[in-house]
């Protein structure tokens, strides 16, 4: 979309950095001869960090543009998830369901209690953005004792607009699908949003308790 490789990235053609090594990761596979063309690709992915995990690496990748202290200060596991990509041709639904249907039987697996991570709205401009962070910073902020906070050297006001001011439905419909998928599940968000420059994103951050996931989605993906 909007992002720019660096050069070693260009290079290979592939996205990765320090954390590859030590996440799980999450794949969907074409196994069969219908679809684009793909037959045997990954045609989607999720990476997954567990904070047992994570604390052996050290940090965790949303802790470069947050402050995630309140969430590390939780006991239990808790898991970010991340760099989640579906290939073009499969954007239909399907294996974004299966996805969130293979994080649900890990989050019982591994008896998760805290799902967060890092979720993007495609543009750098939060005036341009500004409907859908309002709406979000005033219907889904999280609780102190769970509300991530933007750092301070990257850290963009979202409640760019008035409550009063803001069309609900307009809104919603501004949003990316897959945080559509995280209010859906009882998801909340975190103080601020933040830039990334070589994504040409605005990042915010999405929390989730696993016990409070809604029982519509429990149903649908368990």
């Amino acid at each position: 979309m909007n992002a720019v490789a660096a050069p070693r990235t260009a290079a290979l053609g592939r996205d990765f950095d320090d954390f590859d090594d030590v996440c799980d990761h999450l794949l969907v596979i074409d196994h069969g001869p219908e679809g684009d063309g793909q037959a045997g690709a990954v045609v989607g992915g999720y990476r997954l960090l567990r904070a047992s995990v994570a604390a052996a690496r050290g940090r965790f990748y949303t802790a470069a543009e947050y402050d995630i202290a309140a969430l590390a200060a939780r006991r239990g596991e808790a898991l970010e998830l991340g760099r989640s990509c579906v290939h073009p041709a499969y954007r239909y639904g399907t294996v974004i369901q299966l996805l969130l249907r293979a994080i649900a039987a890990y989050v019982e697996r591994h008896h998760i209690g805290l799902i967060f991570g890092c979720a993007s709205l495609a543009g750098t401009d939060p005036e341009a953005l500004a409907l859908p962070l309002s709406y979000l910073a005033h219907n889904h902020l999280a609780p102190s004792d769970l509300r991530p906070v933007a750092l301070a050297d990257r850290y963009v006001e979202m409640k760019r607009m008035a409550p009063e001011a803001i069309d609900a439905r307009a809104a919603l419909n501004a949003l990316p699908p897959l945080i559509k998928g995280y209010l859906r599940a009882g998801g909340m968000v975190g103080d601020g949003a933040v830039i990334d420059h070589q994504f040409g994103t605005v990042d915010i951050c999405m929390v989730i308790e696993s016990d409070c996931v809604t029982d519509k989605f429990r149903r649908r993906f368990q």
